[in-house]
């Protein structure tokens, strides 16, 4: 079965395999040191010169993280999508102060409103979502990073780039992100369990001054034991095996292929879609790399069109939430090749055929 799904992805036979290593002590000088090796390479992945956490948890876990950390009161959610909005939820429920800056989920947040919003009164945190899954947007992370440092310097900013990271480039030092962070399932091409979250030195600093950061979650605790290459509770130690691997077969392919061949599998579903008289949810210029969101206009059965391609050795995603049969989903993202794309595509206009005209 080939997975068109945004996460979790196929995993290659020989990445699972390296999850079979022999158990070791979590404490141990052998563990100790592929746990290192492993945060040490994920740092070219994210373009940054600071620290890497791994955490045995989901990217949500790292939402929750990043407003326990870095805010005793004040957040700023841009929302355009279900998962900008999660986060939203993720800051409420955690006691804080948050508001949401909310867009049309046809649209990219604007880097101007944001900034607007900072001028209207303090945040110490602004969230925002890179590649919004349910709708294939790419937001302008850069330029929203640039209006954060220019009206209000002291602000953090965190972004999730859970569905991108790894598929696209994101250069986190020279962007000014203070905490970025990605889930294993999806663009590394790992099995699901792993979080891997760079947070900036001004970050940590922040994060001293707010009191109840939770213990699981603390990134000031985090720290204290990475400077020992381990981590407060026993790791995920099957999946660092495998995420330790996986690094070296990423960084051969090098990164700036990898970037490219998911633009080239990207604008490949994307001119087909339009190509077949359906529309892109996403608008040109803020379309995603990984995952492209496309209207359901005609009204296929989702269910029936899987069904279909599962016949095939295929599956694709409905739309998530407020979407679901209102678009479907075709993500090209971890090791998906364009070959796979083809396939996929050829057995999607097999389907349409079937489909009675109207």
């Amino acid at each position: 079965m080939r997975m068109f799904v945004p996460g979790p992805v196929d995993v290659p036979p020989d990445v699972l395999q390296a999850q079979t290593q022999p158990m070791l002590p979590h404490r141990s000088k052998e563990y100790e040191e592929i746990h290192r090796r492993a945060a040490e390479k994920a740092k070219q992945v994210f373009f940054t010169q600071f620290r890497v956490f791994l955490f045995a948890a989901t990217g949500t876990g790292i939402q929750e993280a990043a407003v326990r950390n870095f805010a005793n009161r004040r957040v700023l959610s841009c929302v355009n999508g279900a998962f900008g909005e999660r986060w939203y939820e993720v800051a409420v429920t955690n006691g804080k102060e948050a508001e949401k800056l909310e867009f049309p989920w046809e649209q990219p947040v604007d880097p101007q409103r944001v900034a607007d919003a900072l001028r209207q009164k303090p945040y110490e945190v602004v969230t925002i979502v890179h590649n919004e899954t349910s709708t294939g947007m790419q937001n302008p992370v850069r330029e929203v990073a640039e209006a954060v440092r220019q009206v209000s310097p002291e602000t953090i900013l965190c972004v999730d780039a859970v569905s991108s990271l790894g598929g696209a480039k994101i250069e986190m030092d020279a962007w000014g992100i203070d905490l970025l962070f990605t889930s294993s399932q999806k663009c590394l091409a790992l099995p699901p369990g792993l979080a891997l979250a760079a947070v900036s030195d001004r970050a940590l600093e922040k994060a001293k001054q707010v009191e109840q950061r939770g213990w699981y979650f603390d990134f000031l605790r985090m720290e204290k034991h990475r400077l020992k290459d381990s981590t407060p509770a026993t790791p995920a130690m099957s999946l660092i095996f495998a995420l330790d691997y996986q690094l070296d077969r990423i960084l051969a392919e090098g990164l700036e292929n990898r970037f490219a061949r998911h633009s080239r599998m990207a604008r490949r579903v994307q001119e087909w879609a339009e190509a077949q008289g359906l529309e892109v949810f996403a608008p040109p210029g803020y379309r995603s790399q990984t995952v492209t969101t496309i209207r359901n206009r005609e009204g296929w059965d989702v269910a029936a069109l899987n069904a279909f391609l599962k016949e095939r050795g295929m599956r694709i995603a409905n739309g998530y939430g407020a979407l679901k049969n209102v678009t479907f989903r075709i993500a090209h993202m971890g090791e998906t090749q364009p070959s796979d794309i083809e396939d996929l595509l050829q057995a999607m206009e097999a389907f349409r055929a079937t489909i009675p005209v109207r």
